[in-house]
């Protein structure tokens, strides 16, 4: 973590940035190896036009909201990752995943502002719920879900098959959620 608070906007990625995008999905697999329901090694081989062609289609869906954190100041510098997209089977809830941000940025409130910048979204969509799932033993991320009412739901699953880590289902019912802590702090 740096030893002051580090100025950052939080801002949906564009499709022309998709190298930036596996940059920091690439880093944040390699960085927590087990959080995550891919690997870095089903991610890093795959091909430029993949990572491109997923971009564009989530950025033009308006069903997708893929956000980052990027360091004021400088281009292209970025720190933190949410992807929110629309549920496939019922527009009303959004699932988010893919949270992340970098461990030199930690602690200075920028996965939250991640979190509420896809709340306001969600929102804007007339979402009724929110949801993501949490790895089990991620006693911060649990914090930050809770602190932003997120409630634990059901019983842990497997995150993925390959792996003995368990994931907590989350959500947040927004009609629950005062209108008043939508807006995310500009930093």
């Amino acid at each position: 973590m740096t030893s002051s608070p580090t100025s950052y906007t939080v801002r949906p990625l564009t499709a022309h940035e998709w190298q930036q995008y596996r940059q920091i999905r690439l880093r944040s697999l390699a960085d927590a190896p087990d959080a995550f329901g891919s690997t870095l090694a089903a991610e890093k081989d795959r091909p430029d036009d993949v990572w491109a062609t997923r971009l564009l289609l989530a950025t033009s869906s308006g069903k997708d909201r893929p956000l980052i954190a990027e360091i004021s100041g400088i281009k292209n510098e970025f720190a933190g990752l949410l992807w929110a997209k629309e549920d496939a089977t019922d527009t009303s809830v959004v699932n988010i995943f893919q949270v992340w941000v970098a461990p030199e940025y930690r602690g200075q409130g920028m996965a939250a502002a991640l979190l509420r910048a896809a709340i306001l979204w969600a929102r804007s969509r007339r979402a009724r719920l929110v949801q993501l799932g949490v790895t089990c033993g991620d006693s911060a991320a649990m914090r930050l879900y809770l602190r932003e009412g997120f409630q634990a739901v059901g019983v842990p699953e497997p995150l993925r098959p390959d792996s003995a880590l368990l994931e907590q289902t989350m959500r947040l019912v927004l009609e629950q959620t005062p209108v008043a802590t939508d807006i995310p702090p500009e930093k």
